[in-house]
């Protein structure tokens, strides 16, 4: 695939996708040039591993061995930690958040912005903490850096920096969702048992700032079950 061309990722993804197709899901992941292969035990991971090198011999595809880890309990994968216990923020990204000094421009603020949402799912009520940042970028708003845009941008560090340990969820066991409307955002968390899945959020959209409570509530409720 030649470099520098605009459709050159999209077009690589489709043809991941489709030769993959068979497997996504099943025991395979793709993004890309990334292939995260897992299994439930080592038998497994052989025949899994032996159907994916293979066809890519199939395809005359190849991996460079030098960029390839096998037999691993823990893996770095898009940002995140992955292994049997569940899934958290890598901590070199939560590093680099951490190091990031206040932004002194709205170029700056939809940056981190950027950043830090990519792990919205692991922060509880981000949209409601994000919200003095968000307002930032609207049109014809003055950049003004105040206390409390300080605040929120220090609570978004403190949530990433303390994110917890997502379960993985098992297919076949009650799942459960719990949400919550306030006059700013709605949020929710996915639930196994005792265990969270996933934090989701975002703030209100204008006509819902006219909404009484009680369709705020069902709101929440329309939100959590889409995501």
């Amino acid at each position: 695939m030649p470099f520098g061309l605009t459709n050159a990722p999209a077009t690589f993804m489709d043809l991941m996708n489709i030769i993959f197709k068979p497997h996504l899901d099943k025991f395979v992941i793709v993004f890309i040039d990334e292939i995260l292969i897992y299994s439930r035990n080592k038998d497994k991971l052989v025949e899994h591993l032996q159907i994916v090198l293979q066809t890519l011999r199939d395809r005359q595809l190849f991996a460079k061995f030098s960029k390839c880890e096998f037999w691993i309990s823990e893996v770095a994968f898009l940002g995140h930690m992955i292994s049997a216990k569940g899934i958290k923020v890598d901590p070199k990204k939560v590093q680099m958040i951490l190091d990031w000094r206040p932004p002194r421009n709205v170029g700056k603020v939809r940056s981190f912005l950027g950043l830090v949402g990519y792990y919205i799912r692991f922060v509880k009520g981000f949209s409601a903490i994000a919200l003095p940042l968000t307002k930032l970028l609207r049109k014809d708003q003055p950049f003004e850096w105040s206390e409390d845009r300080q605040r929120s941008f220090d609570q978004l560090k403190q949530a990433l920096t303390h994110a917890p340990l997502f379960y993985q969820p098992e297919l076949g066991k009650e799942f459960m969702v719990y949400s919550d409307a306030s006059h700013s955002s709605l949020g929710c968390v996915l639930m196994q048992g005792d265990n969270v899945v996933a934090y989701a959020s975002r703030q209100l959209k204008p006509h819902e700032l006219n909404y009484p409570t009680h369709d705020l509530e069902v709101a929440a409720i329309v939100f959590a079950l889409k995501i």
